[in-house]
């Protein structure tokens, strides 16, 4: 018993400190060494910004092939072996001379990262708790945060003492020392019976309208909620808000995020992961309502609140939902198969809305995100609606 008591935490701490490091030092990277890599290379910032959003594409494209990986292996060995890859491609991006490389560099990060991120870590953790992977799952998403807050100051460091080429082959570095043997000795041995069960096919198969539906719901949000992450200041400047309380005011949204993740995390066993991401699904529309229909700074701080409480709680119910849908041992494809929308939506986000702002304005951008929203909740709604009635059906 007292062992079970401080194991848990040990791997939630373990477990967050590697996923940290893995995207700190590959999606996160450029934030502090883009200005220098595009004066070394040559290459316009923009360019070189799009480094990471090259990494999200190439996880969408590889994440079902990767399935087949997960569902054969186990998450143990091929957690550990996208490490390695991601701390070679990361190493590219370090050499590099030219924009074949620095790209180069990202494809090899984006196709680690579909065996190493955020989806990864959760098969991995449904392999270890099966049906008690929500309460897991929701206490590593309380970390979320720590790849910038932990590697940011950390690559500043390194670059204004060693510049952002050895700061960039220091963070390969890391992902070799700290994650690779965190994987690797942490992570679940897939037992051989495992590994010839799924080479007969006896993986459970997903009921495709549900999957539709829920797939929809979360790509559709996280359009919206990746799109703001980067344009949230811009479009409080653009409501009439001066520079500095913009800012101000947009980072309470990461601690309204955080309140919400701590929230899920201590009272979400009351309700089901599609309970909670319905409520949430519902509060994200009128976020938008509060900053159309109102003015100044009551306006962006009542958004701020609720956006960020609301989108706390999707981030959390969006990897937690399939096990609320689909038996356990269908998560690891649930979830793969999922990756492949989501971050395709996430990679096009960012530049769908700053192209928004730029042009039309922030009366159309908010229009726009309402309205993907709304569509999200009907989607969400009619796939609760749905569940419940294949549990009455089945109890009946």
């Amino acid at each position: 018993m007292l062992e079970n008591r401080f194991r848990l935490p040990a791997l939630i701490s373990a477990f967050a400190l590697a996923q940290a490091v893995c995207w700190g030092m590959t999606f996160n990277l450029t934030a502090i060494t883009g200005s220098a890599m595009a004066a070394a290379l040559g290459l316009p910032y923009v360019i070189v910004m799009t480094g990471p959003t090259v990494m999200l594409v190439v996880m969408a494209l590889v994440a079902v092939p990767f399935l087949r990986l997960f569902e054969r292996y186990g998450a143990r060995q091929v957690m550990t072996a996208s490490v390695v890859v991601g701390a070679l491609g990361l190493a590219l991006v370090g050499v590099s001379t030219g924009p074949w490389m620095f790209f180069a560099g990202w494809i090899v990060v984006g196709a680690a990262g579909a065996g190493m991120l955020t989806t990864a870590i959760q098969i991995a953790i449904a392999e270890i708790a099966g049906a008690q992977a929500r309460s897991m799952i929701g206490a590593l998403m309380v970390f979320g945060g720590l790849g910038t807050t932990l590697c940011w100051p950390l690559l500043g460091a390194l670059q204004s003492t060693f510049g952002w080429r050895i700061a960039t082959l220091l963070g390969a570095a890391m992902l070799l020392v700290v994650a690779a043997p965190i994987y690797w000795f942490l992570l679940a041995r897939r037992p051989a019976d495992a590994i010839t069960k799924t080479d007969k096919g006896s993986v459970s198969a997903l009921d495709w309208t549900a999957f539709g539906l829920l797939a929809f719901s979360a790509a559709t949000n996280g359009v919206v909620t990746w799109g703001f992450s980067l344009t949230i200041i811009t479009l409080f400047q653009s409501r009439g808000l001066e520079h500095d309380r913009a800012i101000l005011i947009a980072s309470s949204i990461g601690i309204a995020a955080l309140v919400a993740r701590l929230f899920d995390f201590a009272v979400g066993k009351r309700w089901t992961s599609l309970t909670t991401g319905l409520m949430a699904a519902a509060g994200l529309p009128l976020s938008f309502v509060v900053l159309i229909f109102g003015t100044g700074e009551p306006a962006a701080i009542a958004f701020s609140a609720v956006y960020g409480f609301t989108s706390g709680v999707l981030a959390v119910a969006r990897s937690t939902m399939p096990l609320d849908l689909f038996p356990v041992a269908a998560y690891a494809r649930a979830s793969s198969m999922l990756a492949l929308p989501l971050n395709l939506s996430f990679a096009c986000a960012p530049p769908l809305f700053a192209a928004i702002l730029a042009g039309p304005g922030s009366d159309v951008a908010l229009w726009v995100a309402t309205g993907l929203s709304l569509s999200a909740l009907l989607a969400l709604t009619l796939l609760v609606v749905r569940n419940k009635s294949k549990r009455i059906r089945g109890l009946a």
